[in-house]
Parts: C-alpha cells; structure tokens; sequence
C-alpha cells in the first residue's frame, strides 16, 4: 500500500540570505523529495516562498510589509517558484502540478472535495503536487504563518502518514537556542497544551512569516486528525528519509488519534460557527470524555443567532473552546430551554431532535488526556 508524505517547506529554507530565491536550495531539496519518490511515496510538497522569490523582481530593497506589494510580489514569485521546481524536477524524470488554495477553499464542502480529487487524482499519475496559498488575491492567508496551518489541512485531507515541516532550527527547545546555549531540545512530545505554546518563540527569520508558534499550532491540527509531525531541520543528503523513519534532526509529534473523515475535517476545521453555547462541567465531560451527545441541561449559556443545521463553537466555562458542532435548536429556542431538563424542553418548545448537539455531528478540538 502506497503511503502519502507532506513535506512542507518555509521560506527561510527556500531563499538567500538577502531574501532572493536559492535555486541550489530548489535543486536539493527537489532532489530530497524525489528520492522519497522512488521509494514508493505519494509525494505532497507545500511550498512557502512566493512572495521572498518575487520581491526583487518587482525592484523592492527588501520583503515589503505594504498588503498590495505583497500581493504583487506573490504574483510574479509564484510563477518563479514553479519554474524552478520544474526544472529541478524534470531532472528526476518527475512531473510536478500546481495548485493554489485559500481558506475559503477549505470552508465549501464541495470545492474541498473537488481538490482532494485532483489530488488523488495527480498522485495515482506519480506527479508531485505542489501546493501553495493564493497569497495574490486573499488577504488574511499572508497572515497564516509561512503555510503551516495549510501544510496541516493538506495532512488531513489526504490522511497523511506523516507531515514533515521543514525549518531553519532543528526542533522545539525548552528556550531560544541562539542565545540560550543550555536550551534543550524536546525530541518527542505527545501532547500539544499551555506549556508547549509558552515556550514557543517568535519568528527566527526576516524572510518567512512563521514562528515556532505557529508550527505547534500546525501540529496540533494535524495530530488531532490523526496525523503526526516532524518539525525540524533537513540540511544534508538524506535528511528528509532519516525524518521519515525517525531518525531526523528535530522533534517528533506524535499522537493516537485516528483520520478524520472529510465531514468531520470540514466541522472541525474549515466551517464557520454561527453561534456559541457555553456548557457545564458534567457537559464538558460527556462530549470530551464520553463520546455523548448535548443535551440543553447542560448549556449554561447562548450567543450569536444560529438555526437548525448551522455549526456553532461549543466552550467550557472557562471560555476554552472544546469542539463545534451541528446544532438542532435555534438560538432563541436554546436561550428559552438552556439548562432544563428534557421532560421541561417538551413541554415549552417543539424541536425536531431533543439533542442539541448529536454525538455523530461534534468533533472535539480540545487537547485531553486519555483516561
């Protein structure tokens, strides 16, 4: 059985020093994921570097900060990006595809579904698709943090075997270690909480937008869908297989969750909540813990104006976001009835289901241990 393989590659490991693209690091890398390639793999690379390829051509002294000259920065690097990775491929006999995606991709069920059959669709042709954010036309993907949440939904979408980050530090350590010579380097971690985000630093480069933070960020979405991570760093022949099995520079994420199901990618993941219901105590550990459905006893508070069928965010009473939901109720029907028992529920309203929330339409987004 063929496995599937993400490989996602910043900025900072695609361009020089003074912020142009390095075609030597195209060359090697390509030649990394090629090998990959021959082994069997179902190769995916996500690729930063549009807008740090095209900010010289357009004549700019550096990576500019203005949205529009990002934007057109975006549009001219974009095609030299792909032009190199042609050409690096083509010297490995493999083809490669484009493929540009934004948010709004991912939040229409049925576009989502239109790519990830292209993708499978390239894959079972042996072509390397390579994806990227449409930075030319969607303002708030620049923001997104050098492709690393994207690197985590492409993971999920196509059930990876793994998602491998590559960056320009070999991993999460316990401080920054450019200053910190003592700082220590975590080399597995099984769950993502506080004290992970904490000790996770700002961005180590002018060139690319992403920090550590938003790395960790990446990894926590894909190990909740059932994906784990490498972060680290591939810098020498070979690196890239040694990630694969193990042996990398850098630290591993492992989790022990399974694939999502696209339905349940899309509500976690992609959908736009509507509407948010605070829970109690007892309902936190019923929908997190014991796999069960919400019921309005257990709603402690409404906002937003939803209706039947529209997703809605469901926190604690910490205001902590544990997962969303398909709702049943309108929100001016769950206002009415929040905290009552079903027997009361009956005799004030008429709803079609006495669940708020069905276990088969909740995914849970919190980080808990296994009890």
């Amino acid at each position: 059985m063929q496995q599937t393989i993400v490989i996602k590659i910043g900025s900072s490991s695609l361009t020089s020093d003074e912020g142009g693209l390095n075609r030597s690091k195209i060359v090697f890398f390509s030649a990394e994921l090629a090998r990959l390639h021959a082994q069997g793999y179902q190769v995916l690379l996500v690729t930063s570097g549009a807008v740090a390829a095209g900010f010289r051509e357009m004549g700019y002294i550096s990576r500019p900060k203005v949205l529009h000259e990002k934007q057109a920065s975006a549009s001219v690097g974009q095609a030299l990006l792909m032009q190199a990775y042609h050409e690096a491929f083509a010297a490995h006999g493999i083809g490669v595809a484009q493929i540009l995606l934004t948010r709004s991709d991912f939040s229409n069920r049925q576009r989502i579904h239109n790519a990830s059959m292209t993708i499978e669709e390239l894959l079972r042709h042996r072509i390397i698709p390579i994806i990227n954010e449409n930075d030319t036309v969607v303002v708030d993907e620049l923001k997104f943090g050098d492709n690393d949440m994207l690197s985590a939904l492409v993971a999920n979408l196509v059930r990876a075997r793994q998602l491998v980050i590559i960056t320009d530090i070999d991993g999460l350590y316990s401080d920054n270690p450019r200053s910190n010579p003592n700082a220590r380097r975590f080399d597995r971690v099984t769950e993502i909480g506080e004290d992970i985000y904490r000790i996770a630093g700002g961005s180590g480069s002018s060139v690319g937008t992403g920090g550590m933070r938003s790395k960790i960020e990446a990894a926590r979405i894909a190990m909740r869908g059932g994906v784990p991570v490498f972060i680290g760093r591939v810098t020498d022949e070979g690196d890239l297989a040694a990630a694969i099995q193990e042996e990398g520079k850098g630290t591993y994420f492992v989790t022990s969750e399974h694939n999502l199901p696209m339905k349940k990618q899309w509500l976690g993941f992609h959908s736009m909540p509507q509407g948010r219901i605070t829970v109690d105590e007892g309902a936190e550990t019923a929908l997190v813990i014991g796999g069960k459905s919400l019921l309005p006893a257990g709603v402690k508070e409404v906002s937003g104006d939803f209706h039947p069928g529209d997703v809605v965010e469901v926190v604690n009473l910490e205001q902590q976001t544990i997962g969303r939901g398909v709702v049943n109720y309108a929100s001016w029907q769950l206002q009415a009835v929040a905290g009552l028992s079903t027997d009361e529920v009956q005799k004030r309203i008429e709803v079609h289901r006495m669940e708020v929330i069905h276990r088969d339409e909740w995914i849970t987004l919190t980080v808990h241990k296994q009890i």
